[in-house]
């Protein structure tokens, strides 16, 4: 089989003497890092920390972009003016790119977290915002999100590259967003069965919805959530399913 996939993470999640995850084992494993950059989780010290070992292993650095909300850990909706959203995403991307410079591991995309994330599916002004600012910041990075979204549609009007990605621990409508956060289904478990869904989600771009729908998922990379509970096992057995599948996974 002649498939590669990027297998990514949100990581760098850890903020002053409080910890998130486990990083270090993580990327290990993992090809792509979407790095907190201190809005919804993340401060200095834990950002070049998760550089440095994201450079140490050969792993993609990406900025982990988020509205302003460390209380709500970026999961609250938000109403931002189109403007403001696109002065804090071009902060975020300046805080984390001279930490991710002087660590030696640049940053070569940007993803969206939380709230930002799934606002900017269905908002056009919103995902126009984040757009703009990756642009102007930088054009020839990448920008991690749902495909066939607003925000898809926006990055590839912009001339962005847009790379679209999947979930393997999150439940899914039938319209292919994402089950809310707190609501059954929504975060799912059991190593054996996510590393099955990923190598289908790899292999044949489809995923069993909540209710039992079979939907097509178009998919260049993978996610783990690092907050997930057992995340480490989970992103050691996906790896090991897609590499026994045949599937190559490497950055994209």
């Amino acid at each position: 089989m002649d498939r590669t996939i990027d297998l990514n993470s949100d990581l760098g999640e850890s903020f002053g003497a409080w910890t998130m995850g486990d990083d270090a084992a993580m990327l290990r494993l993992v090809t792509s890092a979407n790095v907190a950059c201190g809005f919804h989780a993340g401060d200095p010290v834990t950002m070049l920390g998760t550089c440095r070992i994201a450079a140490e292993n050969g792993v993609a650095v990406g900025a982990h972009v988020s509205y302003r909300d460390l209380a709500g850990f970026g999961r609250r909706a938000m109403d931002v003016p189109a403007e403001e959203l696109y002065g804090d995403v071009l902060y975020q991307l300046a805080a984390l790119a001279g930490v991710a410079r002087v660590a030696g591991a640049p940053v070569t995309y940007v993803k969206p977290h939380g709230a930002l994330y799934n606002r900017i599916v269905t908002d056009p002004a919103q995902a126009e915002a984040v757009v703009r600012a990756v642009a102007a910041f930088d054009g020839g990075l990448a920008l991690l999100g749902l495909a066939g979204s607003a925000v898809d549609d926006a990055a590839t009007s912009a001339g962005i590259r847009f790379v679209r990605e999947a979930f393997v621990d999150r439940g899914y409508l039938a319209d292919g967003t994402l089950v809310q956060r707190g609501t059954p289904g929504a975060v799912l478990s059991g190593d054996d069965a996510i590393a099955q869904r990923a190598v289908r989600l790899a292999t044949e771009g489809r995923v069993t919805a909540a209710d039992g729908t079979e939907i097509a998922v178009e998919v260049d990379s993978l996610c783990v959530h690092g907050d997930t509970p057992g995340a480490v096992a989970m992103a050691a057995a996906v790896r090991a399913a897609l590499e026994t599948a045949g599937v190559r996974v490497e950055a994209f």
